[in-house]
């Protein structure tokens, strides 16, 4: 449901945090141990994603190890980060929907940050930025991070309101507002690979107040990025094209 106003300052709802995981079997301990507890309570939910290492049985190793957390996997039957975003949201249980990459890059303790900024009605959808404070040295290469600014400036103009960094993967929105926003997916329509973009033109269309929140990015400690630079440049640039047609020139 969605939180009244009034009600936001002192109830305490359920959060449940959505880990999309692949390739990630090494960052699956730290996860569950510094994943912090918000409000109510907080549910993790993880949906692996095809993994060539054994990521799907170091989640039940480590749900098994930490019986105090609330905890719940799922083995992603789709392709890409977006449908896996999806799918934990569509099982999820809480209020309060986010988004943790399992990379561990954006640290887990910055996640009640945006508990407080959703709650207290800062914002209704907190959008992570990774291009603030600085970054450790291997966290961002610099045409990625030269590909981030850019993109930004475009969807900023797209959205109608500022968007530092589209494509940092920490986010969070009321549960009652994914709803009414994955009722409407079909206007831009079901093509975003990354889920970024799909949850950005959602809320600006549902009008909802977006707030960028800055967080610190840090080097990957294992595995590598899934990210392919020149395949997702190159989807990108034809979605800012479709979103332009369906926002801008309508």
């Amino acid at each position: 449901r969605r939180w009244p106003d009034a009600q936001r300052a002192s109830a305490q709802p359920l959060v449940s945090v959505v880990v999309p995981a692949r390739n990630e079997a090494g960052n699956i301990p730290r996860i569950l141990a510094r994943v912090p507890e918000m409000g109510a309570g907080t549910e993790i939910v993880f949906v692996e994603g095809h993994s060539r290492d054994n990521t799907y049985q170091a989640i039940e190793e480590a749900i098994t190890t930490h019986p105090e957390r609330r905890c719940r996997l799922l083995r992603q039957t789709g392709v890409g980060k977006g449908d896996a975003v999806r799918a934990g949201f569509t099982a999820a249980t809480g209020d309060v929907f986010m988004i943790l990459d399992a990379d561990l890059t954006v640290p887990p303790e910055d996640l009640p940050r945006f508990y407080e900024a959703l709650r207290s009605g800062i914002g209704e959808f907190v959008n992570g930025v990774r291009l603030v404070y600085p970054m450790e040295r291997e966290a961002m290469r610099t045409l990625n991070l030269v590909g981030n600014k850019f993109f930004s400036l475009v969807f900023s103009w797209l959205l109608g309101q500022p968007v530092k960094d589209t494509l940092c993967g920490t986010k969070a929105l009321w549960r009652a507002d994914y709803v009414r926003l994955a009722a409407n997916r079909a206007y831009f329509g079901d093509f975003d690979p990354f889920g970024d973009f799909d949850l950005l033109f959602g809320a600006a269309r549902l009008g909802l107040r977006l707030v960028d929140l800055p967080v610190r990015y840090r080097e990957r400690t294992y595995g590598t990025t899934n990210i392919q630079r020149w395949r997702h440049g190159w989807l990108l640039l034809r979605m800012v094209g479709f979103a332009a047609s369906r926002i801008k020139f309508v």
